[in-house]
């Protein structure tokens, strides 16, 4: 792995690189209403390459044959990433799977079955015994034909954790070399997937062999938080979605974790290889691939993320940026960064330097009255512009 390097924790040697696996085009496109065309995949994709990441999930090749034909588009274009295809426990599913990796540089099957009980009797209306011997078939036939398995016992958060135990020992065995534990009715919360990890480490070691994975929805909001909790359990993967799109809710916000990984990288003893730089001109594009605007607050990517509206913020962040700013906008690629939005909360510090930014010059008498006359305006206008602060100025002048 490039710049991966390795320690001892808890008696056991952990790489510090978590991989990041990126289910855009995948979980993704389940969001309702999206529909992401082949051109659009391979767009996306290759952005994703560009930016160093390891996985690509490029769809679920069972899903129809437009699918198929598209998850092998971006399996033939991609060379550098990782490319992996979604399949359920099903013959068919591992076959078409196969077919769309079949020119793929670096393929992976990613399989997956039910695993809590609730799923396993009112849906796949199975018995745990069998959900262990489909699972081991299929994880096997996809083996035979693909080295790189992932395997997800899905609801694994409601699963039991003796059956859970079981059944990742079992693919394990079958060949599966990557672990992922989902959260996928978005149900748990950080303390609760950090003791999840740690119970399926200490029950069954031969996963240490293995790269633990965490996928997580968002229907309580925590999906990035889980993630980060995982991570610090010893996930070694997580599973993402740019601008945190996906079904229902959503799924975990890649530009969330790859960033929070970054800042608390150090405290966590981790890394990742994603240029960070490229992240929002990646949301921008998904944005307009998918039709699901970025909410304005958005962590990160969202219009506000750099903008302040308070005067204490505007006084704090121009006398020195991280006094309320945890990140450089720079490290997202943001092409404006930090901007001061003129408006009723906002002070004399704000005000004066848009004042200059504008490149106009008042004497300490004309911009007392330019102020007042700027609060005058704000109080009825949510965004005082440029524009306005001219004609302001003017007039203080005159």
């Amino acid at each position: 792995m490039v710049g991966s390097s390795r320690r001892v924790r808890n008696g056991v040697t952990m790489s510090d690189r978590v991989i990041v696996f990126d289910t855009t085009l995948r979980d993704g496109e389940q969001t309702a209403g999206v529909l992401f065309t082949e051109s659009d995949k391979l767009e996306i994709a290759e952005r994703l390459a560009a930016m160093r990441v390891d996985v690509i999930e490029a769809g679920f090749p069972a899903a129809s044959p437009g699918e198929l034909r598209s998850v092998r588009a971006v399996a033939n274009q991609i060379r550098t990433a990782t490319v992996c295809g979604l399949a359920r426990c099903v013959p068919a599913d591992i076959d078409a799977a196969i077919d769309a990796l079949r020119d793929a540089a670096r393929p992976r099957i990613h399989v997956f079955i039910n695993a809590s009980d609730i799923q396993i009797v009112h849906q796949l209306r199975k018995t745990r015994a069998q959900v262990i011997e489909i699972a081991t078939a299929m994880v096997s036939r996809a083996r035979a034909a693909v080295e790189d398995i992932e395997f997800s016992p899905m609801d694994a958060t409601r699963a039991d954790r003796g059956f859970l135990s079981e059944l990742i020992r079992a693919v394990l065995a079958a060949g599966a070399k990557t672990i992922n534990v989902p959260d996928s009715v978005g149900c748990a919360l950080p303390h609760q997937i950090a003791d999840m990890f740690r119970f399926i480490r200490n029950s069954v070691p031969e996963v240490e062999s293995a790269v633990l994975s965490f996928h997580g929805q968002d229907d309580l909001g925590m999906a990035s938080a889980n993630a980060i909790a995982a991570v610090s359990a010893g996930a070694r993967q997580v599973e993402l979605c740019v601008n945190g799109i996906g079904e229902r809710a959503g799924n975990t916000s890649f530009e969330e974790v790859v960033m929070a990984l970054l800042v608390h990288g150090k405290e966590l003893g981790v890394h990742t290889d994603v240029d960070t730089k490229g992240l929002f001109l990646l949301s921008e594009l998904v944005a307009s691939r998918s039709g699901i605007a970025v909410p304005a607050n958005k962590a990160l990517v969202g219009r506000n993320a750099f903008r302040h509206a308070s005067g204490i913020h505007q006084d704090g962040v121009l006398k020195h940026r991280e006094n309320f700013e945890c990140i450089d906008p720079a490290l997202v690629g943001h092409p404006i960064g930090t901007q001061i939005v003129l408006g009723k909360l906002s002070g004399m510090a704000g005000f004066s330097a848009r004042v200059r930014a504008i490149g106009l010059t008042l004497d300490e008498p004309e911009l007392a009255r330019a102020f007042k006359a700027f609060q005058s305006i704000a109080d009825q206008k949510a965004e005082v512009d440029d524009a306005d602060v001219r004609r302001i100025c003017n007039a203080a002048q005159a």
